[in-house]
């Protein structure tokens, strides 16, 4: 008896894979269409945002933007990056053809117990980092900032502890999730997948040195490989999180801190030589905790409809019904005659059987009408009297 086939398992980066009707065609049309809405969305959030501050009586810069302040401004950018995840989603939906929750893992949706659990695994490694990094000796001529204030530093750092994560889970969504999905619907290996994500990643953040560029592609490797390793996006997210909740935290406990244009792109050998540890530490300890916490890693791809075959154990179908072996040579005992010889409900008059000599090995042709025994006595019927002339009565 033959096995069902069982089905393919998808690890992460084939998830696009997922989709019943999948068409290579799904991954770059889903691309284009993402960049697109979320284009708009921007415009959209930025005409009201222009509204708003004309509205509300804002001074404007140079170029009729309105000074919301720092941390209003800083809470603008960071809306403007979270905004993707809907957009995001939808098009995962309905041009990738497949459920939005299978962009955050295997299992369709976000692991939140799992997330929590990196994110208690994050907190002390960047902890350590940052502080780390705050022991380093200062570049010549800057200096060291002024403290905002507990009443300040209590409005921004609530404003953070909503928007940062958001934020960091879109960057998560586009780089690691979309285009990792997008890559991994042509390519098998995993690496081929993650690298240009990595890359893709540091580029975004734009060119201040070749450490701070290294650091962010290092970056994104590691979350891509968490991703791919785990089958979900809640480890990568969980670093991505807590990191930029640090980093934010501190500049926004300083004077104008959360003004500074400055982006992890400008950073310098020994700050990203600090942060390059703490990614691998985090890396290490997130792998020791998978090898004793059972997660799915994949995900069982769609099975195409059955489709009853022509021929089933040798026998032919007739009106959806296996015909018994026999047929045509002739029915199995109790077996019901399909049709066309037999009459079937509803379908009128039964057809005659087949003529003398088809009716298979073994079987004898029935008698004449003459020479058929009357039943009881075994004796053929008399022949009808022809009468006086021969002729038939």
């Amino acid at each position: 008896m033959t096995q069902p086939q069982l089905a393919e398992q998808l690890p992460y980066h084939r998830l696009a894979r997922l989709a019943p009707r999948y068409g290579w065609w799904r991954p770059l049309v889903g691309t284009l269409v993402l960049a697109v809405a979320y284009m708009i969305t921007l415009v959209v959030l930025m005409a009201l945002l222009l509204a708003l501050g004309s509205a509300m009586g804002y001074p404007e810069d140079a170029d009729g933007w309105p000074k919301f302040g720092p941390v209003q401004e800083t809470a603008t950018d960071l809306l403007a990056i979270a905004a993707v995840i809907p957009v995001l989603l939808l098009t995962v939906r309905w041009i990738g053809g497949r459920r939005a929750g299978t962009v955050s893992s295997v299992t369709g949706r976000l692991r939140w117990r799992w997330l929590m659990l990196c994110v208690l695994t994050a907190a002390p490694i960047v902890a350590l980092s940052m502080g780390g990094m705050a022991l380093l000796p200062a570049e010549a001529g800057e200096s060291a900032g002024q403290w905002v204030g507990w009443a300040a530093f209590g409005r921004a750092l609530a404003m953070l502890l909503v928007l940062v994560p958001l934020q960091a889970a879109a960057e998560e969504y586009v780089f690691r999730g979309w285009l990792t999905q997008t890559a991994g619907a042509f390519l098998r290996s995993p690496w081929a997948a993650l690298l240009p994500q990595a890359v893709l990643f540091a580029t975004a953040h734009g060119w201040g040195t070749p450490w701070g560029f290294a650091d962010l592609v290092v970056f994104g490797a590691c979350a891509g490989w968490l991703t791919w390793r785990t089958g979900g996006l809640e480890a990568s997210i969980a670093l991505h999180a807590v990191n930029n909740l640090f980093a934010f935290g501190v500049s926004a406990a300083v004077v104008d801190g959360l003004a500074s244009d400055e982006t992890a792109a400008d950073a310098d050998w020994q700050v990203v030589a600090l942060d390059v540890l703490s990614i691998a530490l985090y890396t290490a300890a997130v792998a020791w905790w998978l090898r004793r916490r059972g997660l799915d890693r994949t995900a069982p791809a769609p099975q195409p409809p059955a489709q009853p075959p022509a021929f089933a154990m040798g026998r032919p179908y007739v009106g959806g019904v296996p015909v018994p072996a026999q047929w045509p040579g002739h029915p199995a005992p109790g077996a019901p005659v399909p049709a066309p010889w037999a009459a079937q409900p509803g379908q009128g008059t039964a057809v005659a059987p087949p003529p003398t000599g088809q009716h298979g090995p073994g079987t004898a042709a029935p008698a004449p009408w003459g020479e058929r025994p009357v039943p009881g006595t075994g004796r053929p019927p008399a022949a009808p009297d022809s009468g006086e002339d021969g002729a038939a009565p």
